[in-house]
Parts: structure tokens; sequence; C-alpha cells
């Protein structure tokens, strides 16, 4: 994991597709209660906590092409607001570790 300064919005690149980004909502923020819209161009999910709340967006990208495999890709976005610094860090710590996907 690598530190982002999460003062501010930050966007990514993500390695998977809408739909499992989607599916992996629910277990990568379970303390929130979730509001989720999603197409085949993108979708956004507003989590709301006691304290503040997180948006994330995402669009899908061009898959990632190395050799014969396709990787999905999405940009996404997150914005949060109205917690602390050191909230957003747990949130987002566990986020990461809940979305992240074998390898190095």
């Amino acid at each position: 994991m690598f530190r982002q300064d999460l003062s501010q919005a930050f966007t990514r690149t993500m390695g998977c597709s809408g739909g499992e980004l989607a599916a992996w909502l629910q277990r990568a923020l379970p303390e929130a209660s979730l509001a989720i819209e999603s197409d085949a161009a993108g979708g956004s999910c507003r989590a709301g906590f006691a304290d503040g709340e997180l948006l994330i967006e995402w669009r899908t990208l061009e898959p990632r092409q190395i050799a014969l495999l396709r990787v999905p890709q999405l940009e996404v976005r997150f914005v949060y607001s109205g917690l602390e610094l050191a909230r957003r860090e747990v949130i987002q710590n566990h986020f990461d570790r809940a979305t992240q996907r074998g390898g190095g």
C-alpha cells in the first residue's frame, strides 16, 4: 500500500470491472450505509458513516492488454467529507485490503 493524501479528492486506476467493484463494496466498507448505482459505463457509491461520508465514483477504461491477457480497468475517484483524517486513513486502509487482488 502507498500513503495517500486523504485530505482532498484523489483518483486511482483499479484492475477490476465495475460489477466486481460494486460486489466488493459491502465487504470493503462494512460500517457504512451504502447507496450504489452502476451500469456498463461507470457508477457511484455514497457510503454514509455516523461521522461523515465517502463518495466513490468510477468509470470504465479500456482493458489493459498484456500479451493475450486482458485486464479490465476502472478510473476510481474518492471524495471524503466530514471525517477526521485518522478515521479516513482507517477506512481507506480497510478498503484497500478488501479490494486487493493476489500478486505482489
